[in-house]
Formats: C-alpha cells, structure tokens, sequence
C-alpha cells in the first residue's frame, strides 16, 4: 500500500528537522509532506532545505495559518490526488511520538480509521497545565453525549484507510480549526467505519507554544452543537452515498 504521513506545521522550527529526522530512521516505506501556514518563525525554510536532501518529503508552503482544520482537509485532498491508499497524520511538536507509527499502520489492516486515545489510561496527560486538561476532558465529554463518538475525537495522531473511504466524506466537512478532527469522525462513524482505538500519552510540550486561542475553543463548540442540531440533515448526506462511504471489511480483498 502507498502510504503518506502528512504533518502540518505553524512556528515549529524548533522541532521539524529533529522530527524529520527520527520518522526517517524508522526505515518505512512512506512519503513524507510537510505543509507549513507560512511561519514567521523560517519553519518553511528549514523544512525546504530538509526536503532537498530527502526525495520522498514534499513541503508545501501556504500563505498564512488557515487553520490546522484546513490545513488536514488539503493534505487529505493531496493524498487522494497522488494516489496514496493509507494517510497517517500527526502533529509537529512531538506530543505525538514518531516510534509509534509503526504500531499504528500496523492495525491498519484491519481497521478504516486508527487513532490515538488520551483516555484509555489515567496518566496520559501527565504534566498538561490544569486549565488543557479540563478542556480536553470536557471535549471528550462534549462529543461522546452529544454526537455519540465512543472515541477520542479531537486527536490528530491518526491513520486513514483512504482505498476504503470515500473522498466526498471528507468534503461533509467545514470546519477550518481544530473542530475538523471530530467532525470528520462524527461523519465517519455515521457511515459505519471500523475505527481502533490506540492509547497514548502526551507528554507536556517543551519545545514551541500551543496553537489554540480561545477564538478556537468558541468555534469548536459552535461546530458541536451545529453537527448536533443538524444531525439528521448530515445522515441524509451520508446515506446518498452510503454505499460507498466506507467499503465493509467482509467485502475487502485482502491487498495488504
């Protein structure tokens, strides 16, 4: 399978060749894209003179920060495009360990969706400052009541099985923050994907600053509770192409 691992990046200069680095070392057959929102930090131009010592990272350069949401919806975009069956995303500051991939594409042989789980042990947030903790707990809260996601939703360490979802299921989505991570899964497991669960732990960040404003926290809970008000409305849109959506495992070849 033609695998991507897609990482966005804003003021990450601290962390993107140390980062390049350590995926690159665990030897895997994949293709590396880096896609900075024009950092003012020169996170772009580190990144292009990594590429031009490795032919399999591709960094592709926007012209502000448009949003993590919106920077995964073009990765995804691009990785249809190019073809790629599997899409592994993670973030640029190391909360999400480069050791673990393996693990990860791993389940994906059986599974449409595998993700990281905060949740599924008691120190996995070990270090996190009070004030993130609450908020990632009352997330979790949030969209486990109202949209009945049984699973971390607001992750983005994941891998997606793109040659058994259907690429409009991604177009369903609007959020350009960081919404778009349990909207896409709100659409997901309303078309029936399989989805595994992995468990992690995010270390406290040392290097760099957290990118979410309070802005973020108010669209995300606009997104919550228009996904909850519009529920049959995204069903209805779902099953138009339900069929296809998400191919069942017992149909699957097995072309892994």
């Amino acid at each position: 399978m033609a695998t991507l691992l897609f990482i966005p990046t804003y003021n990450e200069s601290e962390n993107v060749e140390r980062l390049h680095d350590q995926i690159g070392a665990l030897g895997l057959d994949i293709d590396i894209l880096f896609m900075d929102d024009g950092s003012p930090d020169g996170t772009g131009e580190i990144l292009d003179r990594v590429a031009a010592r490795a032919p399999r990272t591709t960094v592709v350069h926007r012209p502000g920060k448009l949003g993590v949401g919106s920077a995964h919806r073009a990765g995804i975009r691009y990785a249809y495009a190019k073809g790629y069956t599997t899409l592994v995303t993670m973030d640029s500051d190391f909360t999400h360990s480069p050791a673990r991939i393996v693990e990860f594409l791993g389940h994906a042989h059986d599974s449409d969706v595998v993700l990281g789980s905060r949740f599924l042990r008691a120190e996995s947030l070990a270090g996190w400052s009070p004030t993130r903790t609450f908020l990632t707990h009352l997330g979790h809260f949030l969209t486990r009541t109202l949209l009945r996601i049984p699973f971390d939703a607001t992750g983005g360490f994941r891998v997606y099985r793109l040659d058994r979802i259907e690429r409009r299921l991604f177009d369903l989505t609007s959020s350009d923050g960081y919404a778009f991570f349990f909207e896409i899964l709100f659409m997901l497991c309303r078309a029936g994907a399989v989805v595994k669960e992995l468990p992690i732990d995010l270390p406290k960040r040392f290097y760099g600053h957290s990118k979410m404003k309070r802005s973020d926290v108010v669209a995300s809970l606009r997104t919550l509770a228009a996904l909850f008000i519009g529920w049959p409305r995204t069903t209805r849109a779902i099953r138009a192409f339900r069929a296809k959506a998400v191919v069942p495992l017992s149909a699957r070849a097995d072309d892994l």
